[in-house]
């Protein structure tokens, strides 16, 4: 008789973890997607600014987003957000 009520507890637990895991994971993925829209925008203030720099040093605005990478503004891999969506520059304005 021991046994049946520990695995009937044992049940139990599960059962709850289950319930909080179906009710915690939608929430998760709804947040993972506001946080990499976040990131991709915060990438293109960034690439805004460096910009801003690019032409101030050079006197002249980058015609595409590889010319900062090449002359050290931004780091390899900076060229695309978060979401996988490429960065580039448009009217001197970084975009997605």
């Amino acid at each position: 008789m021991y046994g049946f009520f520990t695995r009937l507890e044992m049940m139990i637990v599960m059962l709850v973890i289950a319930l909080l895991l179906l009710v915690t994971l939608p929430n998760i993925q709804q947040k993972e997607k506001i946080i990499r829209a976040k990131g991709c925008e915060a990438l293109l203030d960034i690439v805004d600014s460096q910009i801003l720099l690019y032409e101030i040093d050079h006197l002249e605005t980058p015609s595409d987003i590889s010319d900062l990478i090449a002359e050290g503004y931004l780091d390899k891999g900076q060229n695309r957000c978060p979401d996988g969506s490429e960065v580039f520059i448009d009217d001197g304005q970084a975009s997605h």
